[in-house]
């Protein structure tokens, strides 16, 4: 009896994470980002971005030229770069490579398809801060229904 619930135990979050592809591409829930030194760096100016929002390519290439990160200087030391990026790559999810930014990629453009007036908006601002209509953005709930 305690094997088998032992075993239940394990194969609820082992399937959860086996699904978190299914649900990445739908666009309502990604892994949230649990890497210390990402969390830190990254966070320290917007939100740090789930891994899977983009493909291995795109954050090789962002990694690779943080002097010049979307217009500002986001030099890191190299150890501190090579960890993230390796936390980066290893968590990608799917998406066209040549495209850096999450709002370029075709799957934003079709979720985000509506009045580009509502980024204007004063508690919105911007593409780029998911928290404000979705509000679990951090821990990766994308979900807006």
């Amino acid at each position: 009896m305690a094997l088998r619930r032992h075993f239940l135990c394990l194969a609820l979050p082992l399937t959860l994470l086996a699904l978190a592809p299914a649900f990445a591409d739908e666009g309502e829930w990604v892994p949230p980002v649990r890497h210390a030194e990402t969390l830190k760096e990254c966070g320290e100016c917007h939100m740090a971005f789930q891994p899977a929002l983009l493909p291995a390519g795109s954050w090789r290439a962002i990694m690779g030229n943080l002097s010049d990160h979307f217009g500002e200087d986001a030099s890191l030391p190299p150890a501190t770069a090579a960890s993230i990026e390796h936390y980066l790559v290893a968590g990608a999810g799917r998406g066209d490579p040549s495209l850096l930014r999450i709002t370029e990629q075709r799957w934003w453009r079709h979720e985000h398809d509506f009045s580009p007036g509502r980024f204007a908006r004063p508690e919105v601002r911007s593409k780029i801060n998911c928290a404000a209509c979705h509000q679990g953005a951090e821990n990766g709930y994308y979900e807006d229904d």
